[in-house]
Formats: C-alpha cells, structure tokens, sequence
C-alpha cells in the first residue's frame, strides 16, 4: 500500500494506492462518500476485493474530510479533486484509468468527467445516491447524458437512495450496466439470514466489475 498526497490548489489531501494482485487490469480511482473518509472499512473492503480481481485502486480524501468537517465541499472543490485524484493515479500507477467512489464520491466523478473534461475508460458507481432516502427523483443523474464513457452501477437491492425501477430507467437511457448487490443497502450491509450468496458483498462488487471490464 503506497501513501500519497493530492494538491489541489492551497489545499493538500491523503491518498492510499492499493496494487492489483497478480495481473493488473486497470487503476480505479475511488472518492468516499459524504459520512466516511478513504479508511473507512468499506472503502477498504472495496480496495481489497478489487485487487484480487487486477484492479488496483487510488483511494483518496475530499478537502471536508481531510480537514475533519462536516459539511462536504462544494461541487467546484469536489470535482477538482477528483481530477486531481485522476491525474495522481495516472502519474502512480498503470492504467486504463477507472474513475468512481462511493455515493457522494462516485456522483462528483460523473460531474469531474463533465465539468473538467476527463477521460477515463469507464465509471463505477458504488451505491449512486440517485435520491434522498423516500424521495424519488433522477434529476441528480441528469448530466449523466453528456458523459462519453461506459459506466457501472452496482447498487445493493435495498439501497434506499435508489430506487430500482428509476435507476434502471437511467441506465438504460445512458447506456449503462447495472447489477444488483443481493440483500445490500447503501452501506453495504447485507441480511445474512436471507442473502443466497456465500460471497461477501465486495467480493460480489468485483466480479461484476471484473466482468463489466472485460466488455468496455
């Protein structure tokens, strides 16, 4: 595991590069979500699931969170971020280059893509908070018709922040790929007692992802 540092203007964050086991794949830039930084045990799990399937990933942490504040940045620091996140992992490690996070991470890399004109070989969106929780609504994946390139969406099928039938709509009209974590919510807890799988649900996240590579 390497440690870095992003500069983003005045302001300086933490990343972690988590290398593929064996052959390498692909580099996936990974943001957090707005509750929890690049250490959290999912972000974590993530990294070390993607790893065991080629795909080393550049974790890093938003300025709010490197700075310990509550509130996350505003979309222009956000995406800034994310690009400088890109161009770290470009410069750290090999590629195609993946962009994507979890929630508020992977939707501020979908507008990094827009907003700063990066071009990654494809997006996975870990848990894409398409609404509030009860609140229906696609307007957060409205730009998601100017981006160019492929994306994933791997969401748990009792994700409250996106409603299936919605977020099967937008990947359609994008051109998507969308596969369904079994028994997962938003933060990836599962129901033991019900889910089939005797995989864990980030070992589930990356074979979808290993397969969905192997298409774009």
């Amino acid at each position: 595991m390497d440690q870095l540092h992003i500069e983003i203007g005045e302001k300086r964050v933490s990343a972690l590069l988590r290398p593929a086991e064996g052959a390498h794949r692909a580099t996936l830039t990974l943001g957090h979500g707005a509750g929890a930084g690049m250490l959290h045990s999912s972000m974590a799990g993530i990294a070390e699931a993607f790893a065991e399937v080629g795909i080393a990933t550049l974790r890093y942490n938003f300025p709010f969170m490197e700075e310990r504040r509550s509130r996350v940045d505003a979309q222009a620091v956000s995406t800034a971020t994310v690009a400088a996140a890109l161009a770290c992992a470009k410069a750290n490690a090999d590629g195609p280059y993946l962009l994507g996070g979890h929630s508020f991470g992977g939707r501020m890399a979908s507008h990094a893509v827009v907003d700063h004109g990066l071009d990654p070989a494809g997006l996975v969106f870990c848990s894409f908070p398409l609404h509030m929780p009860k609140k229906l609504a696609t307007k957060r994946a409205d730009h998601l018709d100017e981006v160019g390139a492929p994306m994933l969406f791997l969401s748990g099928t009792r994700d409250g922040m996106a409603n299936a039938d919605l977020l099967n709509e937008v990947a359609a009209r994008v051109g998507a790929t969308v596969n369904w974590l079994e028994t997962a919510d938003h933060g990836y807890k599962v129901l033991k007692r019900t889910r089939q799988r005797t995989d864990t649900v980030f070992e589930e996240m990356a074979g979808y992802a290993e397969a969905w590579l192997a298409t774009i």
